[in-house]
């Protein structure tokens, strides 16, 4: 997105500094303490399972970032999950990725710390 989009936009501007300043981003409904849809608690479940630092951003609170996810990524269902600023999916796909190892290795790739070595 171009700069002259983002400040068009100024939700879509905070979602695009959310991804830049943060390493594993997780746009969801509920925070990652209190999930507050299945496919959300999933892909919670399953960062915390692998052991990665992220942050959640609560899509409720606000009906404009809600909508402007899914423009900003046109991508219609949420948890987003984006990894060093790249979106990488939903639930469904976060699943079939850590269940076939490729989340794993995206987060090894891209430099994110999992597990033991998040806590050093």
């Amino acid at each position: 997105m171009t700069d002259q989009a983002a400040q068009a936009n100024p939700v879509h501007a905070f979602i695009a500094d959310t991804v830049k300043d943060h390493a594993v981003v997780l746009f969801m409904k509920g925070s990652p303490d209190a999930p507050r849809c299945g496919f959300s608690s999933l892909a919670v479940q399953i960062l915390d399972h692998i052991g990665a630092d992220f942050v959640g951003v609560d899509v409720l609170q606000d009906e404009a970032l809600r909508d402007g996810i899914k423009t900003f990524s046109d991508w219609p269902t949420i948890p987003q999950l984006y990894v060093k600023g790249e979106f990488v999916g939903g639930s469904d796909i976060v699943r079939e990725m850590f269940n076939a190892g490729e989340l794993q290795a995206l987060m090894a790739e891209k430099g994110v710390p999992l597990g033991e070595q998040a806590e050093a």
